[in-house]
């Protein structure tokens, strides 16, 4: 195991930390509170699962937040006019290149899910083990809120985990779904106390790191060729479609 890497220090709301079997935890964050979304997030995070994905020092990854949310805020007023195309554009890349570069972390990777999921609930989809804290969780707020299409991979997703019929009608009528529904429908793997989370999923961690190295990023690579395909046919068009709407609010 190398020394401390550069990335590690270099995220205001991310966290690392790594065990000497390569375990590293993620952890998101606001001023050391639950994370709230801006769009200093949106540009960073992109490069954050970058800088992730290409240490090859990491063996398994767990993605969690802080205190009693997973991520449950957002500072609109924060992600520029989002009327503007050429704002949108931006947009428009980090949104692909986040979730591209979320896959393309080529370990495991653990979400532990410790409060409410409220928005950009497609990362954790991409996720290989789900584990969530009873207090848990899981709908899309923001996107009809602010009149704009939920097109940023969670139209992808959410059907893809769900069936087609059960995930669009989750987007569509905005519906929350408990710890203990999302586990009962095939989208969460464990439900736990919130003070037994993380304990379990560094256990999963320590487990899969007694793999062969090349075990646990062949697993993971064979494992995400579908996802990968489905979001790179979806993500491009659905961000273009929200970024439409985007647009009109103008007009509204």
């Amino acid at each position: 195991m190398t020394s401390q890497p550069d990335y590690f220090t270099k995220y205001e709301n991310l966290h690392f930390q790594r065990d000497e079997s390569g375990i590293l935890e993620v952890r998101m964050h606001t001023k050391g509170g639950s994370l709230v979304f801006t769009g200093k997030t949106h540009r960073e995070f992109p490069d954050a699962f970058y800088d992730i994905s290409r240490d090859r020092d990491n063996r398994v990854v767990i993605l969690t937040g802080t205190g009693d949310a997973w991520m449950a805020q957002i500072d609109f007023s924060s992600l520029g006019d989002v009327t503007n195309p050429r704002e949108w554009d931006k947009t428009y890349w980090e949104g692909k290149k986040v979730l591209q570069n979320l896959l393309d972390i080529e370990v495991p990777i653990i979400s532990a899910v410790n409060g409410p999921a409220l928005l950009h609930t497609e990362y954790i989809l991409t996720t290989d083990i789900i584990l969530a804290s009873e207090t848990a969780t899981f709908q899309d707020m923001p996107h009809l809120n602010a009149g704009i299409v939920p097109g940023d991979g969670v139209h992808v997703l959410w059907p893809h985990v769900l069936g087609s019929s059960r995930g669009r009608y989750f987007l569509l009528t905005q519906e929350t779904l408990t710890a203990q529904q999302a586990h009962q429908l095939g989208v969460v793997n464990e439900v736990l106390p919130a003070d037994l989370l993380l304990e379990r999923a560094w256990e999963l961690a320590r487990q899969l790191a007694k793999q062969p190295t090349l075990t646990l990023r062949y697993t993971r690579v064979a494992l995400t060729q579908r996802l990968k395909r489905l979001v790179n046919e979806g993500i491009g068009y659905g961000l273009a479609l929200e970024g439409i709407t985007a647009t009109d609010l103008r007009n509204a």
